[in-house]
């Protein structure tokens, strides 16, 4: 399509990607124009809206503080393979020759006795770990994997802004952003050529087995170490792990003895070979690093250091990632490899030398300065006012090995989709290798981003960027399979999830009765708003207002004027009835208040909120579809939000968006029976579903029947309790004249009814049998069981009429049943998923 390409326009003389493209690249572009349709606005806002979706239906959030949100342009980065290849071989040799200088910095330090690389640089690091001296991780390499922040420069030449060594974020990321992108340009994708990412993780899951120490035997159990959902890379540690078909463990899910690593479980320990570590280098054993941390586990360096368990990247890689190593590396590559090195750096000028010093506080207006002992951002000079650049300037006389200067890179440009235009934005790449056998197999993509400034790539690609999928586009159409990768000669790895942690187990256990607690209160509101619709449509409002509305004449839904005050009496006493079974459940707020704020607790949106939340940290023991479910929660009360505050939602009222809402809840219990695997992590989601339904069923029949009311009320206040409990249709077949005590007998004791108390409570016992117990035995948990099943099979529904307004008996056991569901949760909790409790040493000293 000619739009696109002759009203693109690049930001001054710089490179762009699309512009300056020759030969296939250009080609590409221009077929990319054409199939996707890009010179059309409308075609592009479509695009970005359908991103936005489908990384919704991937977990990613969409909304709320940048921090927290993923934003991702549908325009990829377009790199033909014969400009790939010769960065491919730079990269490589990179990887090769940081693994060189970190085997040495933890081994012999040749360097640093030979002064080849100032040993201020290596020792004040805060990457650099002096308790992994020694600690070696079997193979020919010591480095892992790494990663490196790229750009092209004005002249289209690479250049590297920062080397990722400790534990490089982003290849979830990479094919997150890769599924969306290739499904938004379909077409484009599918005949483009573009090579796969996917050989490059079935190299690291080939890697991570080979990794493993010699106890682990042929079926080494790998797991990936994530610091948990207090990351904001938690999306990216849980999706890699689902890529790779390992388990997420934090550090309290592990634990040190015998010099090995054994992973928590539910009645029994795993032991665990190969640790993919995404906690901080610093943070993972409070017993020999930092004593503070909450994200370790303690011994874990020893077992490390013994050969016990294999931590990958090894500890103290971080010190790689120091900027004033940028300097030496051209030197080092001289020394170590007797080669150039063939990915130029951006020019560096380390502060500990005397020259360099000085040269970098003469030009700070137009250098980029870094800190080498700290995680602060970089500085753009030219932004700092006089006085800043003095306090900087004077910070770094005082500490000159702590500073770096690097000139500015004028990174590349590339078409970015920005309402309903195309406009140039500074680009920068990630690119990502791993060792694998004798070498590194360097991913055939990369994680990109843009900005808005020209400095921005010299951060690299971060959560407050606009990410880029990064097509390499091969000279000859590939096989799928994209693979030119030796296979190694492994026996099959197994991960560490023969069994659950119980931090897990509780997140599903959680999981299962937020979506139980969501759906009841979707289905109560339902009946309630499908009442007012029975009894309260008529737009004139009476003098006074009766109960259930405000003084204002606005009914509880906010939508319809206040009920007329004769004709419908039983009707508006039986909805006030039912909204004092709903406020039982959830805050005291407006109907619409209780599907859409998150703020008001037991609303529909603060239960879908929770499911989110427990959801992210099992990412690894759920069906992806799971996702589309949640995405699909979280729109529907998106849009009925923005409908609210624009007026329209008084006009549908509440109906439309409750249908959608338990559309979606309904597709999650599907995808919870039909496609989870019947493990303990199942059995505990269903425990959680079936517990929250009993309190749910017990709590709305307390507050809707225990007293006695006239019959045309009761006869309305029936059929919308059996209606929020989806049993009216069988008890209308069933009981023809209708009746309590046949509402009661469907409601409560049918343990034919999925919807029973009954029924809840015998799947109760099976799935808790099946349940090893972890901090006691289960003796009280199955006595309060065994209470309310008592309680129930003494109930005689055919006798609970009572004496007075008041029914008693029915009250009281309601009641008795309620409170020992409470606390069988309770219970629950407190037998199957302790958690470890910190130590700390005392401050002053053992004392006598």
């Amino acid at each position: 399509m000619v739009d696109l390409l002759t009203s693109y326009r690049a930001n001054g003389p710089g490179h762009d990607e699309m512009l300056q493209a020759t030969g296939p690249a250009r080609a590409a572009w221009e077929q990319l124009a054409e199939q996707a349709r890009l010179g059309q606005g409308a075609r592009l806002d479509a695009s970005r809206a359908e991103v936005v979706r489908l990384l919704q239906d991937q977990g990613l959030p969409q909304a709320g503080p940048a921090a927290e949100a993923w934003q991702l342009d549908p325009l990829p980065v377009l790199v033909d393979e014969l400009e790939w290849h010769p960065l491919e071989a730079a990269l490589r040799q990179r990887a090769e020759l940081l693994d060189q200088i970190l085997t040495d910095l933890y081994g012999e330090r040749k360097l640093l006795a030979s002064g080849l690389l100032p040993p201020e640089i290596v020792l004040g690091h805060p990457g650099f770990v002096r308790e992994a001296a020694g600690i070696r991780i079997p193979g020919a390499h010591q480095l892992f994997h790494s990663a490196v922040d790229l750009a092209r420069n004005a002249d289209g030449a690479w250049t590297a802004l920062a080397d990722r060594s400790d534990s490089p974020v982003g290849l979830g990321y990479v094919m997150a952003d890769r599924r969306v992108v290739s499904e938004v340009l379909a077409g484009s994708y599918r005949t483009s050529r573009t090579r796969r990412v996917g050989p490059f993780f079935q190299a690291l899951r080939e890697s991570l087995q080979a990794a493993a120490p010699a106890p682990a035997g042929d079926s080494p159990r790998i797991a990936v170490l994530t610091p948990g959902e207090s990351s904001p890379s938690t999306f990216d540690h849980g999706y890699l792990a689902t890529m790779l078909g390992l388990p997420l463990v934090e550090g309290g899910d592990l634990v040190v003895e015998d010099g090995r690593v054994w992973a928590r479980s539910l009645g029994r320990r795993e032991p665990v070979d190969v640790l993919l570590r995404r906690v901080a280098a610093t943070q993972v054993d409070p017993l020999e690093l930092d004593g503070t941390s909450r994200l370790g586990t303690p011994g874990l360096v020893h077992a490390a250091r013994t050969g016990g368990v294999t931590i990958v990247n090894t500890l103290g890689s971080g010190v790689l990632e120091s900027p004033a190593l940028l300097t030496y590396l051209p030197r080092l590559a001289r020394a170590l490899r007797d080669e150039e090195l063939a990915l130029p750096s951006a020019v560096t000028y380390w502060c500990g030398e005397r020259s360099m010093c000085s040269h970098v506080i003469a030009n700070l207006g137009r250098l980029v300065i870094r800190s080498t002992t700290s995680g602060h951002p970089p500085v753009a000079g030219w932004e700092l006012t006089m006085d800043e650049r003095a306090d900087l300037a004077a910070a770094i006389a005082a500490r000159p090995s702590a500073w770096v200067g690097q000139e500015p890179v004028e990174a590349s440009t590339t078409p970015t989709v920005l309402g309903r235009s195309l406009v140039p934005q500074p680009t920068s790449l990630r690119t990502f290798a791993v060792a694998h056998g004798e070498g590194y197999v360097v991913m055939s993509g990369a994680l990109g981003s843009v900005g808005p400034a020209p400095q921005a790539a010299l951060a690299g690609p971060t959560m407050g960027g606009t990410a880029k999928d990064v097509w390499v586009l091969a000279a000859e159409p590939r096989a799928v399979a994209d693979r030119a990768l030796p296979t190694l000669d492994l026996p099959p790895a197994r991960s560490a999830d023969a069994a659950i942690s119980p931090r897990a187990a509780e997140d599903l256990f959680r999981l299962g009765r937020s979506t139980e607690r969501a759906e009841a209160t979707v289905r109560l509101l339902a009946a309630v708003a499908d009442r007012w619709d029975d009894y309260h449509s008529r737009p004139t409002a009476p003098a006074t207002a009766p109960a259930g509305t405000d003084p204002a004449g606005t009914d509880p839904a906010g939508n319809h004027p206040a009920p007329p005050g004769h004709g419908h009496a039983a009707g508006t006493r039986a909805l006030d009835v039912l909204l004092g079974a709903l406020h039982e459940l959830a805050d005291d707020a407006p109907l619409p208040s209780l599907v859409t704020d998150e703020s008001v607790t037991g609303s529909v949106a603060w239960s879908v909120a929770q499911m989110s939340r427990d959801a992210a940290g099992v990412r690894d023991n759920l069906s992806p579809d799971v996702w589309l479910a949640i995405s699909s929660l979280e729109r529907t009360l998106a849009l009925e939000r923005a409908r609210r505050h624009d007026g329209d939602g008084a006009q549908l009222g509440l109906g439309p968006v409750l249908s959608r809402l338990l559309e979606s809840l309904m597709a999650l219990h599907g995808i919870f029976t039909e496609s989870l695997v019947r493990d303990i992590g199942w059995r505990l989601l269903e425990v959680g579903r079936r517990l929250e339904r009993a309190r749910h069923l017990v709590t709305a029949l307390g507050a809707s029947v225990s007293v006695r009311r006239e019959r045309a009320v009761e006869s309305l206040v029936i059929e919308s309790v059996l209606l929020a409990h989806e049993s009216v249709i069988t008890f209308r077949r069933r009981y023809p004249t209708g009746g309590l005590g046949a509402m009661l007998d469907l409601l409560l004791t049918d343990e034919t009814n999925p919807r029973a108390l009954a029924f809840q409570l015998a799947q109760l016992r099976t799935h808790l049998a099946e349940l090893p117990a972890l901090a006691r035995g289960p003796a009280s948990r199955d006595q309060l069981l065994a209470e309310v099943t008592d309680l129930l099979a003494e109930l005689r529904t055919d006798r609970v009429e009572g004496v007075g307004g008041r029914r008693v008996q029915l009250a009281q056991t309601l009641e008795s049943i309620h409170w020992r569901l409470d606390e069988l949760g309770t219970e629950i909790i407190r037998v199957h998923f302790t958690h470890p409790v910190a130590a700390r040493w005392p401050e002053e000293g053992w004392q006598q």
